[in-house]
């Protein structure tokens, strides 16, 4: 498996992470490949993950190729320099901007940590579709920009704002997750990173990294949303 290069330089690999994998082995799966590995193979070296992104998403993916680039950009992540975009599809409609201050404990225990997201909408559909005691379904296409880095932050966040991301099958909602399935034969969850910047660590030079929706996530939002392809 060859994965898409964002950016590569003798300092830096950026990758379009794909849907559905882990980034590195965990005591708590039994897969058997991982993007470290298979990255590293198509490299032909070694390699530093800068940050993580759950198996279910996808989108910008960031490593180091030396291990003193990854102490420059590990602190440019904890002092918050690094700035991230996502798009998720969520329950709702949400309103036309926010800001999501709510504090989240680590894995569900233990005490709270700082976590602030905001967030725009970018479109907002409606489907004939009865579920509940709705007589129709209703969506929206979400920007969010966490600027803290709490572990499923943004699921977590928009669980908390009773818009759920869709396709979540631990924050979500099962009835809305199975009428995207049956409907829109959406099968992923609806969240992609899709745009990174940050400081180059030889340079100091702005760096911006994007990665374009694609696949079943981008073919839903540009049949489903009034939105322009320069979002995307």
């Amino acid at each position: 498996m060859k994965f898409a290069i964002l950016h590569r330089d003798q300092w830096l690999c950026a990758i379009d992470k794909p849907c559905g994998m882990m980034v590195h082995r965990s005591s708590r799966s039994t897969d058997a490949l991982f993007i470290m590995g298979l990255l590293r193979d198509q490299l032909g070296q070694r390699v530093w993950p800068i940050h993580r992104l759950d198996r279910a998403t996808s989108g910008v993916l960031l490593f180091a190729l030396d291990s003193e680039t990854a102490g420059e950009l590990g602190q440019q992540m904890m002092a918050r320099e690094i700035g991230k975009r996502y798009l998720c599809v969520v329950r709702g409609h949400v309103d036309d901007e926010g800001l999501i201050d709510h504090p989240l404990k680590l894995e569900g225990h233990g005490p709270e940590q700082e976590a602030v997201t905001e967030y725009r909408c970018l479109g907002r559909m409606e489907l004939p579709i009865p579920i509940g005691r709705y007589p129709s379904a209703r969506y929206s296409l979400v920007e969010a920009r966490p600027r803290t880095g709490r572990m499923h932050q943004l699921r977590r966040h928009f669980k908390h704002l009773f818009h759920p991301i869709i396709g979540d099958t631990t924050y979500g909602e099962g009835r809305h997750n199975r009428l995207f399935r049956q409907h829109l034969s959406s099968h992923r969850l609806l969240l992609h990173a899709s745009e990174m910047e940050l400081q180059h660590p030889s340079s100091d030079e702005l760096l911006r990294l994007h990665a374009p929706l694609s696949g079943e996530f981008r073919s839903l939002v540009e049949a489903q949303f009034q939105s322009s392809n320069a979002s995307l």
